[in-house]
């Protein structure tokens, strides 16, 4: 064999080593295409299916990824997955995020050849559904979802929206966080902003094959949240939920509210009495749930300049 052969049998043998090391490392990352739901606790069941069947107006349905779940549709690829309240959650009502993906697989092994920790396999859901979750550098609970492939039309004629636009949970250090959302998984800027001009409180990063956002909530109310790891001391439970939050958006708040109210919909529930205009120039309208998740109506459209910074990208829409 001379030379030239030589060498080529020896990088054919190196490259098919290669290959076969990584024979399944997709080298694009599949999409992320929108949020897939919320997950949270629930202390009292009753009261919980209360609110988001006949308040929020979701579909009530078992949860094919855990039998001790509820799962409240929206839409057939977003709901509020409610748990049971474990022992040890404390003032914690947050189990995890989830995004919607087009392909589970491979976005587990594309994340595990970027050297970043994820379970062996990926979960099967009584519905055809995939999944699998990581958390993040912070410690918050991710889950990606492919939805079940041929899904079958789905109405939840009345939920006072169908599109989660966003959902927000407490931050510690936006740079910690952008390490895994941004330069990983290429979240991009949609807006930030604060209680003043001066300071940033909240930043919204649009998943990157969709307008649906997370929302960093670097502050509770006008007060720091610091740097340090978990739930700061002394934070009580109503003020968390105002962090870790999902948004539902809507054409008009104004008549968003005025429905809710007209049809009895508030009575005995923890809600603003009016809505209000955001600092992103969206109106808002918060109420809780029983165990103090904020569920926040918003329109798609700022009505009015936004504060802080200009929009970077378009809003989601119905």
């Amino acid at each position: 064999m001379n030379l030239r052969l030589f060498a080529i049998a020896v990088l054919s043998t190196v490259t098919l080593a290669a290959t076969a090391q990584m024979p399944d490392t997709p080298l694009r990352r599949p999409k992320i295409t929108g949020i897939s739901h919320l997950a949270v606790y629930t202390s009292n069941p009753a009261a919980t299916d209360h609110f988001y069947r006949e308040v929020v107006g979701a579909v009530k349905k078992a949860d094919p990824e855990n039998p001790k779940g509820i799962r409240y549709m929206l839409s057939a690829t977003q709901f509020i997955e409610v748990l049971p309240l474990p022992p040890d959650a404390g003032i914690n009502r947050l189990d995890h995020t989830a995004w919607n993906t087009d392909d589970a697989q491979a976005l587990r092994r594309w994340l595990a050849g970027k050297s970043y920790k994820v379970p062996d396999h990926v979960e099967h859901g009584a519905d055809g559904s995939l999944w699998f979750a990581v958390n993040d550098p912070e410690g918050n609970k991710v889950e990606f979802v492919q939805p079940p492939a041929n899904l079958k039309p789905f109405s939840a004629p009345d939920a006072i929206g169908h599109h989660i636009i966003h959902v927000g949970e407490m931050v510690h250090s936006r740079a910690v966080e952008d390490t895994f959302y941004r330069d990983l998984l290429g979240f991009r800027p949609y807006w930030y902003g604060g209680m003043t001009d001066t300071r940033v409180d909240w930043v919204s990063q649009q998943s990157p094959d969709s307008h649906d956002w997370l929302e960093y909530m670097l502050t509770f109310g006008s007060t720091p949240v610091g740097a340090s790891s978990g739930i700061p001391a002394g934070m009580k439970q109503h003020d968390l939920g105002v962090l870790d939050h999902f948004s539902i958006g809507v054409d008009s708040v104004d008549a968003a509210f005025t429905k809710l109210k007209d049809a009895g919909r508030l009575v005995g529930v923890d809600a603003q009495t009016h809505t209000q205009m955001g600092k992103d120039g969206k109106g808002q309208f918060n109420m809780y749930d029983p165990d103090d998740i904020r569920v926040e109506l918003m329109n798609f459209h700022a009505t009015e300049k936004p504060c802080c910074s200009a929009f970077t990208a378009d809003d989601p829409a119905e």
